[in-house]
């Protein structure tokens, strides 16, 4: 009988590729593909992080790589079950080039390839020290004058940034830089991680008190070294701060705190930055090879410029700069912003006795934590998918494997089953004057924080206090002005205020470039974040892959680096072998790389 089992299948068309790659037949590899295909290659055949939509750009990519890249040895990783369903058959596969070794992820339809994912594992001959290849610590033996582990570290942090330079300086201290630094340091690559606060995690310490993680425990591991069993679900901002200064220690890194950076210039002569930072009261000049800002999925603090700021005769704050709820009992508040920070924040005032009200000037996309956690989460993220064998790594790649192209196509079921679950409570939001949305497809939450970074709330509370009245709302009216003790809506209303929030998000990444290296250099780069989807706060043409993260800019030697814990987690993996590679001195012919289409 002929076996036509899905392990069988995926069998024949990794042979048929893996032989076509390696003749160099371009035309083969290419009719292995639909017609409607994909393939999103994160680092190894690309040197980026790049999806390729349709057969010609399959062809242009493997014309412009094939011959230098030299991929082989396309196998089925046998460890992980082949599946056929809703005629789709999909697997798992091993695979090398000339200078690495890569993992992937296959879908076929009707035999044929649909989506590819491709991703860089390890540098031939530059494996990270861990498993069998892991140091032994302890050195053994004898001889005279030897250091131990500690003397060693010290000389090794009093030297660097001192009398050796560093091949990477990341600036930013929080998830996304220690990641990083952690993937670097494992990876042999000198980096010194600047934070401008004392202590690593003090980025979350100092936010408001009631801030807590909206994503839960499985979702949010750092690389290496995974959270407790015993972990909660979601982990309020001082526990992830502590976490921070844990991993920080544990894994060794060289971090900086109370430094600031004061400015950085590129060498384009040297291939080399200047970068100066304050620390410990002087200038020090570090000269690395690669930049790395990673300060978040965002830039600076937007605060949007109202006539009357200058009047008012009570406090203004930012989200980031509210320092919680227990100065303002009994006093008149609002908020200018109906999204994350804003619920957090005017639960926590009422909570403490505030008189609190939401401005609410455009329509927000409401998610129940319970719910997206079962729906949106569960197969991938949750102790039900642990327990049916689901690791970190393959949620991340299966997450991974689908097209930014068409997310949105997989995301849309989930959230129509979410607003059905709860269409009661949505019911009740409405009443109470709350404009919602679904996304401008109805794709919900992760594509909205995909492509714009905001316009959400994952609701652990504060809607209920929204829907009673207990927070008050007023929606459907932008502000016009402040007066001495109001703010002044643009429909003639009054809402008097004793503190005014701007929970009114934050700008593009790359206006940290401006500040720190120049504005020619920001606008060079362009904007950061988002798909090009051409929806709301993301414009187009259709970019395929987040603008400017993990990958190569237009910048030489300057990158970016951020997002929430998952992608911190992810990408720094991708992001930390393009700088090995560069740092070893490997040829790493970039394809595709972004252009820019938007300053900011």
């Amino acid at each position: 009988m002929l076996d036509v089992s899905p392990a069988t299948k995926i069998d024949a068309v990794l042979s048929k590729l893996s032989e076509a790659l390696e003749r160099g037949d371009v035309e083969a590899a290419v009719n292995l593909f639909q017609e409607e295909c994909y393939w999103r290659d994160l680092v190894t055949f690309t040197w980026n992080l790049k999806t390729m939509e349709g057969r010609p750009q399959v062809r242009d990519m493997l014309q412009s790589q094939l011959s230098r890249i030299k991929p082989r040895n396309f196998v089925q990783d046998t460890n992980e079950a082949a599946g056929d369903a809703g005629g789709v058959t999909d697997g798992w596969f091993e695979f090398e080039t000339a200078t690495t070794r890569g993992y992937g992820h296959i879908r076929l339809k009707n035999g044929l390839i649909w989506t590819l994912l491709t991703t860089m594992i390890e540098i031939k001959g530059h494996e990270e020290p861990k498993g069998l290849r892991r140091p032994m610590g302890a050195e053994h033996g004898h001889g005279k004058n030897r250091t131990n582990w500690k003397e060693k570290r010290e000389k090794e942090t009093e030297a660097l940034g001192y009398t050796t330079q560093p091949y990477v300086v990341i600036i930013g201290g929080g998830q996304g830089g220690v990641a990083l630094g952690a993937r670097l340091r494992q990876l042999g690559v000198p980096a010194i991680i600047i934070e401008k606060n004392e202590r690593p995690g003090d980025s979350w310490r100092k936010r408001y008190k009631s801030l807590c993680l909206h994503d839960p425990v499985w979702y949010d591991h750092l690389p290496y070294i995974p959270f407790p069993e015993n972990w909660p679900v979601f982990t309020p901002k001082d526990k992830v701060g502590d976490w921070l200064e844990m991993y920080t220690k544990v894994m060794e890194l060289n971090y900086w705190g109370s430094t600031t950076c004061k400015s950085a210039s590129y060498d384009d002569a040297a291939r080399e930055w200047t970068v100066v930072v304050e620390r410990n009261g002087e200038d020090v000049v570090l000269r690395p090879k690669q930049l790395v800002l990673a300060t978040g999925m965002s830039g600076k603090a937007n605060v949007p410029k109202i006539p009357g700021q200058d009047l008012f005769k009570g406090e203004q704050q930012h989200s980031s700069q509210h320092p919680g709820p227990d100065a303002y009992a009994g006093k008149k508040v609002v908020v200018i912003g109906s999204n994350n920070s804003a619920h957090d924040i005017c639960a926590a005032l009422w909570e403490a006795g505030a008189d609190v009200t939401m401005l609410q000037r455009s329509s927000t996309h409401i998610v129940r934590s319970d719910s997206l956690m079962e729906i949106g989460l569960g197969d991938l993220y949750s102790e039900r998918a642990v327990a049916a064998g689901m690791t970190t790594r393959k949620a991340d790649l299966i997450f991974a494997s689908l097209p930014y192209r068409i997310m949105h196509e997989f995301q849309i079921p989930l959230y129509d089953r979410m607003r059905e679950k709860d269409a009661d409570f949505y019911a009740a939001l409405e009443k109470a004057g709350f404009m919602l949305d679904w996304g401008a497809d109805g794709s919900g939450l992760f594509m909205k924080y995909l492509r714009r970074g905001s316009g959400y709330y994952i609701d652990v509370g504060a809607c209920d206090l929204v829907i009673d009245g207990s927070i008050k709302l007023k929606s459907g009216s932008d502000v016009s002005h402040l007066t001495e003790d109001a703010v002044v809506l643009q429909d003639g209303s009054e809402l008097k205020a004793d503190l005014v929030v701007y929970a009114t998000g934050y700008g593009s990444m790359n206006g940290w470039a401006a500040d720190l290296i120049s504005k020619d250099v920001a606008d060079k780069v362009g904007k950061c974040w988002g798909l090009g989807s051409d929806t709301p706060k993301d414009p187009g043409p259709w970019e395929g892959e987040q603008r400017n993260m993990w990958k190569p800019t237009q910048q030489e030697a300057l990158w970016f680096h951020g997002g929430n814990l998952h992608q911190s987690r992810h990408y720094s993996q991708y992001l930390s072998l393009q700088l090995k590679a560069r740092q070893v001195g490997l040829d790493t012919p970039v394809y595709g790389l972004q252009q820019r289409h938007h300053l900011s």
